[in-house]
C-alpha cells in the first residue's frame, strides 16, 4: 500500500522485505529517503540504521513503527534518523513528512529548487523558466530535479539511471534511453531561454551548471 501510494505521487520506489535484503540494498545503492520499519521478519530496523552509520552513509531516514515508544524514538534519533512516524498513520502525512525531510536536507528547507532562471516546485511537479511554466514529461522532470538538487556535480549515467528508473536498471545492457531523455530536456531548456545547461563530461557522465 505504501509503495503504491508513493508511486502515485511520482516517487521512484524500491522495496526490501527483510533486514537482510535491506542491508544488501543500502550497501549497493544510494537513496534520497529510506522508510524504515522497526519490526522486520529477520531483525530490527534499528540495526539497519547502525549498518548505515558504519558505512558512513547519510541517507534521509524516517522510522515507521507500531510501537510508539520513547526508547525507540530516542535510539532512532541517536542513530541518525530524521523523523519518526507511529502506525497507524494517514498516507498523506507520510508523503508530507517525506517531502519535508527532503526539503530540509537537500534544499535548505526551501519550497522550490532554483538554479539560474529555472525554478522547480517538487510538491506540484512544476517547472518554470523566467517565470513561464514549461511542460516536461515525467522522466525529463525527474532528471532535471535530480540534477538541480546537485548543481555543478558530476553524475554518472549509471547513477542517474538508478535514481530516475530504479535499482534494477543496472541490469540493462546499455543506457541509450537516457540519451533520448537528455536530448529532449536540453532542447526544451534552450528553446525556453534557460540560463542553465546540462554538460556532457565524456567518459564520465553529466552535470548541470548555470551559465555565467
Amino acid at each position: 500500500m505504501i509503495s503504491d501510494a508513493l508511486r502515485s505521487q511520482r516517487f521512484v520506489v524500491e522495496v526490501a522485505y527483510s533486514y537482510a535484503e535491506a542491508v544488501a540494498k543500502v550497501g549497493v545503492y544510494n537513496y534520497d529517503c529510506i522508510l524504515l520499519d522497526v519490526m522486520l521478519p529477520d531483525g530490527s530496523g534499528l540495526n539497519v540504521l547502525r549498518d548505515l552509520k558504519s558505512m558512513n552513509k547519510s541517507e534521509n531516514v524516517i522510522i515507521l513503527s507500531a510501537n510508539d515508544s520513547i526508547d525507540d524514538k530516542i535510539t532512532g534519533f541517536d542513530l541518525g534518523a530524521d523523523d519518526y512516524l507511529a502506525k497507524p498513520f494517514h498516507m498523506s502525512e507520510l508523503v508530507a513528512r517525506i517531502r519535508s525531510v527532503l526539503r530540509r536536507n537537500t534544499n535548505s528547507g526551501k519550497l522550490t529548487i532554483d538554479l539560474g532562471n529555472v525554478s522547480l516546485d517538487p510538491d506540484k511537479f512544476g517547472v518554470s523558466i523566467n517565470g513561464e511554466c514549461v511542460e516536461l514529461v515525467k522522466k525529463e522532470y525527474d532528471i532535471l530535479r535530480y540534477m538541480m538538487e546537485r548543481p555543478d556535480t558530476l553524475i554518472t549515467k549509471e547513477l542517474l539511471a538508478e535514481a530516475v528508473w530504479g535499482d534494477h536498471i543496472d541490469q540493462v545492457d546499455n543506457f541509450d534511453f537516457i540519451y533520448t531523455q537528455l536530448k529532449n530536456l536540453r532542447n526544451t531548456l534552450v528553446k525556453s531561454g534557460a540560463t542553465v545547461s546540462i554538460k556532457t563530461i565524456y567518459g564520465f557522465g553529466y552535470k548541470i551548471t548555470e551559465e555565467r
